[in-house]
C-alpha cells in the first residue's frame, strides 16, 4: 500500500509553520515565529505577511529535509485557509498553490479552528498515546477564540457556545496592557499569577444564556477597579501585581469551567479536551486536572507545542481529509472570518 505523505502549511497570523506527516504520524514540524510586533503591543498585518514571504520557503524546505523525504514523495498539501489575518493566508494559500501544481498532487484547505480540535490527534508513533474517543467536548480557547465544541467524528464538529465578544485570550492580553505588562499579555500574567493570590480582588462574571461566554464585562470590571485603586495608591498595580494577575486569571478560568461543566452535564460526555494557545495557561490546565479527579472526566491537554499556532496539526486534519477524498480546487480563496461549518 502507497504510503501518504502530506505537508501542512500554516500562516494564519505571525507565525510560519510547516509539517511533514506520513500515515498520520508526525515527521517533522517546523515554526518561524515574528519578534518583530511586539514593540507595538499586538500583531501588525503587513509586517506579518512581508515576515511570512521571507520565511515560508525555508521553513517548508527544513520540514521536508528533517522528514527525510524529497518532494516528490508528497501526496498532497494541506494548507490554512482560514480564519485568520487575510494578508498572511495569502502567503501560505498561494506557496501551496503554486506547489501542489508543481507537483501536480491534491491541495486540502483547512480550517485553522478544525485543526486546533485535531491536534488532539497528532501521533509520534507511540504505543502509550491516548486520544479522545468520539464523541467529546472540546474547548477551544485563543487570543480570538472561545468555544465549546461537540466533537462526533473527524469532520463532524459542532458550536454549541461561544463568546459574544471578546475572546479569553483576548481579555488575558488587554488586562496586562492595563497592567503595563509586554504583548503577548497571557505569558506573563499566568507566571505572575503563581505567586499571587486569586481570592485578592473580585471581577465581574457575567451570567449569559446556555454555553455562550462574555469576557467583555470581566475587562470593564478590572479596568475600574485598576482606576480607583490608582487614585487612592499611585503605586497599586506595582505593588499589587502577582495579585492581580492571579485574580483575574482565576477569573477567567472558573468563566470557562462553568459552562464546560454545564455541557458536560446536559450532554452526558465525561470525555473533555481542552485546545488553542491559552490552552497553555497553567491555571486552565491545572483546571482540567481538577475536574478529572472531582468529575470523572477523562481529560486531554495537548502538548504546549501542539497549543499555539503549528503546522503540525494542518497536516493531521489534512491526512484525515485526504483520506476522505475531500480536496480543494486552486480557485478557492482564502477567508478570515469563517467559522467552522
Amino acid at each position: 500500500m502507497k504510503r501518504v505523505y502530506i505537508l501542512g502549511i500554516e500562516s494564519s497570523c505571525d507565525d510560519t509553520s510547516a509539517a511533514i506527516i506520513k500515515d498520520g504520524i508526525l515527521l517533522s514540524n517546523i515554526t518561524a515565529s515574528q519578534s518583530v510586533h511586539a514593540k507595538y503591543g499586538g500583531v501588525v498585518p503587513e509586517l506579518a505577511s512581508r515576515a511570512h514571504q521571507q520565511n515560508i520557503i525555508p521553513v517548508v524546505h527544513q520540514a521536508i529535509k528533517e522528514a527525510g523525504i524529497s518532494n516528490t514523495d508528497l501526496s498532497a498539501i494541506a494548507f490554512t485557509r482560514g480564519p485568520g489575518l487575510l494578508g498572511s493566508l495569502l502567503v501560505g494559500t498561494s506557496f501551496a498553490k503554486g506547489f501542489a501544481q508543481a507537483l501536480k498532487i491534491p491541495l486540502v484547505d483547512v480550517n485553522h479552528l478544525q485543526a486546533h480540535v485535531l491536534a488532539h490527534f497528532i501521533s509520534l508513533g507511540s504505543d502509550k498515546e491516548v486520544m479522545p474517543q468520539f464523541p467529546f467536548l472540546c474547548l477551544l480557547v485563543s487570543g480570538g477564540n472561545s468555544q465549546i465544541i461537540v466533537v462526533r467524528s473527524y469532520t463532524d464538529m459542532e458550536i454549541i457556545g461561544q463568546t459574544i465578544d471578546d475572546a479569553a485570550g483576548e481579555a488575558f492580553d488587554k488586562c496586562a496592557k492595563v497592567m503595563g505588562l509586554p504583548y503577548p499579555g497571557g505569558p506573563f500574567v499566568d507566571n505572575l499569577a503563581k505567586t499571587g493570590n486569586p481570592a485578592a480582588f473580585k471581577f465581574n462574571k457575567p451570567q449569559i444564556p446556555e454555553y455562550n461566554y462574555s469576557f467583555s464585562g470581566l475587562k470593564t470590571s478590572f479596568l475600574y477597579l485598576v482606576k480607583d485603586k490608582l487614585k487612592e495608591n499611585p503605586n497599586f498595580i506595582t505593588e499589587n501585581l502577582n495579585d492581580l494577575c492571579a485574580s483575574i486569571q482565576n477569573t477567567v478560568v472558573e468563566i470557562l469551567m462553568a459552562k464546560l461543566r454545564k455541557a458536560a452535564v446536559d450532554l452526558k460526555i465525561n470525555q473533555v479536551a481542552v485546545a488553542g494557545g491559552v490552552s497553555a495557561n497553567s491555571a486552565l490546565r491545572q483546571a482540567f486536572y481538577d475536574h478529572q479527579k472531582k468529575y470523572h472526566w477523562d481529560v486531554f491537554i495537548p502538548p504546549l507545542a501542539y497549543t499555539t499556532d503549528n503546522a503540525a496539526m494542518i497536516a493531521i486534519t489534512g491526512y484525515f481529509k485526504f483520506l476522505n477524498n475531500d480536496f480543494c480546487e486552486l480557485n478557492e480563496a482564502p477567508y478570515s472570518r469563517v467559522v467552522m461549518s
